[in-house]
């Protein structure tokens, strides 16, 4: 049986780490705003961008001037998986969903016989993936002592998978992260970036089975020009779409996951302290034994 010097040590040990996770859940909360904000607000654009560059690219898909980053390189055997996790834990399973769901398309994609690189986002998810597949990784990208994402970090990602497609390391990249959905709720997706998704039958006769005419655009200078100068913007658009989906989701988890900790650490607490007050009567009593005891005798 434990003293009660060691349960005292224990229970002010317990409510010190409650301190902690409160204070992390109220850190977590106060920038969970400010990300959701970003990430609900950068949606609509990226997929308005997503959907009519979708439409400029049927057109000229079939040309043999179309860009890299369009069609491809006509190849599907080298799969380029950028992958974006946090940089810090203590946020719940928002990681390790993020990890699983890449280690789990890298075996598809093996078991396949394609050949699998990887990029990973965040310290998180290199820690995660490189003691299975360390052979694997073309390079990793931290910003730990970046103090809030922004459209930069994005573009200068973008602009490596640029040099990379144009160096021919690669004939499709795909992007792994976790979308946020709500406060409780962050689901590992993936996106193709390269080649380009297009859209298929059955998405173009929804709008007409809602009852909506399709957008019919008209474009000026050429279709070639315009994707040109699109594409690599796109491209950094939609990867900074999923950093803030990612950072929303990483303050959701962590605050979610903080206050559990902190209820626990209640529970636990309450634990201590009934024990605490039950050996302490235990000793009470003990000593009352002694000294009726000893009364008696004498």
């Amino acid at each position: 049986m434990a003293s009660l010097k060691d349960l005292r040590g224990r229970i002010n040990s317990v409510k010190s780490t409650r301190k902690i996770t409160q204070a992390m859940k109220m850190v977590a909360a106060a920038k969970l705003r400010r990300a959701q904000a970003q990430a609900e607000a950068a949606r609509p654009y990226a997929q308005r961008m997503e959907r009519m560059l979708a439409s400029l690219g049927a057109a000229v898909a079939d040309s043999p001037d179309a860009p890299k980053m369009l069609i491809g390189t006509g190849r599907d055997q080298v799969h380029l998986l950028v992958v974006v996790t946090a940089e810090r834990g203590l946020s719940g399973p928002f990681n390790t969903n993020a990890g699983r769901f890449a280690r789990a398309r890298i075996r598809a994609l093996e078991a396949e016989g394609k050949t699998v690189k990887l990029l990973t986002v965040g310290r998180k998810g290199a820690t995660y993936l490189k003691r299975e597949f360390g052979s694997r990784f073309v390079g990793e990208v931290s910003y730990h002592n970046v103090k809030r994402i922004g459209f930069e970090q994005a573009d200068e990602l973008a602009t490596r998978i640029t040099a990379m497609l144009e160096a021919g390391e690669f004939d499709v990249c795909t992007l792994i992260y976790n979308r946020f959905q709500s406060v409780i709720s962050q689901v590992a997706s993936e996106q193709r970036l390269i080649p380009a998704p297009l859209p298929a039958n059955d998405t173009a006769a929804a709008p007409a089975a809602a009852g909506e005419l399709p957008a019919l655009y008209e474009y000026e200078p050429s279709e070639e020009e315009l994707l040109a100068a699109l594409l690599p913007k796109n491209l950094a658009i939609q990867i900074y779409r999923a950093l803030l989906e990612n950072a929303a989701g990483f303050y959701g988890s962590q605050m979610t996951a903080m206050d559990n900790a902190t209820r626990n650490a209640g529970d636990m607490i309450n634990r201590l302290t009934l024990n605490y007050n039950r050996t302490r009567q235990a000793n009470i009593t003990k000593e009352l034994i002694e000294i009726i005891s000893g009364a008696e005798a004498v």
